[in-house]
């Protein structure tokens, strides 16, 4: 199967996975599952966000997700338990296309390196 039609299936069996467990009926769409993703690697599931703090869960996970690829790197965890990155180098100009899919792609790595899909 070619590169970027796994990347369609694994994306597809992914948002359908994760709107199955999290959402009531709506599809969830990029920024939902980014904002998941930060609420998940913060590790305060249950709490409830304020407007500032969601979008810095959301900073945490493009962080988390960009790391792997040399955007990043994981610096340390504040007073408050929260994550702090580090900017190593400068994401390459991207049309909008092109950064969704570097987007899916670093997600659907995320989960397959967390066994949530495969």
């Amino acid at each position: 199967m070619a590169r970027d039609e796994q990347l369609k299936v694994r994306w597809t069996l992914l948002v359908e996975k994760l709107t199955l467990q999290f959402a009531e009926g709506d599809t969830l769409d990029l920024d939902a599952i980014i904002y998941l993703i930060g609420v998940q690697e913060l590790g305060q599931i249950h709490k409830t966000f304020k407007k500032d703090e969601k979008v810095n869960l959301m900073h945490i996970a493009i962080c988390r997700l960009l790391e792997p690829y040399g955007y990043y790197e994981f610096d340390y965890f504040d007073d408050d338990s929260w994550p702090h990155y580090k900017f190593k180098e400068e994401l390459p100009t991207l049309k909008a296309g092109e950064q969704t899919v570097l987007m899916k792609e670093a997600i659907v790595n995320y989960f397959l390196e967390k066994e949530y899909i495969q």
